[in-house]
């Protein structure tokens, strides 16, 4: 499931990220993953939030997830050469 793109729900947040559900399966998206990490013009994840995002490690759990669109390019790329 690596390199993925899914959509998420936001389930809860925390200061060091927020956890996410993908149709049933458990993800977290660290801090610094999400967009507002990097930018003034995007609001911090709230619960009920729905996002776009790529699986970066489905061997943890929760699995690791970027909402990071240049990691969803990167995620692209890679898939097409899978």
């Amino acid at each position: 499931m690596n390199h993925q793109k899914i959509n998420v729900v936001v389930t809860a947040v925390a200061p060091v990220g927020a956890q996410v559900d993908a149709a049933g399966i458990t993800g977290f998206i660290d801090q610094a993953k999400h967009p507002s990490w990097c930018s003034t013009d995007v609001s911090p994840p709230q619960v009920g939030d729905q996002l776009h995002a790529v699986v970066l490690d489905d061997s943890r759990t929760p699995s690791r997830l970027s909402a990071l669109q240049n990691d969803i390019e990167i995620a692209r790329v890679l898939s097409e050469r899978d």
